[in-house]
């Protein structure tokens, strides 16, 4: 919660003191409701790492760009588009800090296994068990989705307090003539009964916005 709060004031407040367009940059990445129909709320990684049925934190970011924009060898129906999407995440600007702050705590002979150099994160393909820094582990990977395990380092593989699940969306839609990319999010006490949300409304805005960011910075690696 602490890394998100740092890094969301960062990005917000600093990218407004110095182009003053954070907001109309990233004005077409949208929230749109989600309910616990979805089915990751099904799924057996949610109901393993959360087994109180802790009350979550969630939310979905949409962005839709014309099919005009992205690069044609992404659009067949072969799951290149939503791995270079999720390729653009990590390794992507808007991911930089973060990445910078994990690579100095937990770099190491422990963690060599994993993804940390941009060039690394940029050309993998994210098959399940693939972990980032220390922070990530791809759980599914499917055409048009990737699911990570978030929250803490994937080296504990137990119930944790503080976990969530993280899935990158890329899909054509041929008739609506664009490429629509979703980042969804859900957020969870697993340890222990919570008797509330796991956080609170000021730490969930300061989310969206960085949210928001690495949406638009992906994008990057799909466009032409």
């Amino acid at each position: 919660m602490g890394l998100i709060k740092s890094l969301a004031k960062l990005t917000v407040y600093g990218g407004a003191a110095t182009t003053g367009g954070f907001f109309i940059w990233t004005r077409n990445s949208q929230f749109v409701p989600f309910s616990t129909s979805d089915a990751i709320f099904q799924s057996a990684a949610y109901n393993k790492y959360n087994p109180e049925k802790n009350p979550t934190m969630h939310d979905l970011c949409v962005r839709r760009v014309p099919l005009s924009k992205i690069k044609p060898e992404l659009q067949q129906p072969n799951g290149k588009l939503v791995e270079q999407f999720c390729a653009g995440v990590w390794s992507g600007k808007g991911y930089t800090i973060q990445r910078e702050i994990l690579a100095r705590k937990y770099r190491g002979p422990e963690t060599a296994h994993q993804l940390w150099t941009p060039s690394d994160l940029k050309a993998s393909t994210y098959p399940v068990g693939t972990q980032i820094t220390d922070h990530f582990e791809v759980l599914e990977h499917t055409p048009e989705s990737i699911v990570v395990r978030c929250g803490d380092s994937p080296r504990k593989t137990e119930v944790r307090p503080g976990d969530g699940l993280f899935e990158i969306g890329a899909k054509v839609l041929e008739k609506e003539g664009v490429a629509e990319f979703t980042l969804k999010s859900v957020f969870y006490q697993g340890l222990g009964k919570a008797s509330g949300p796991p956080m609170p409304d000021y730490i969930v805005w300061l989310h969206k916005q960085y949210t928001k960011l690495w949406m638009e910075t992906a994008i990057w690696n799909v466009t032409a």
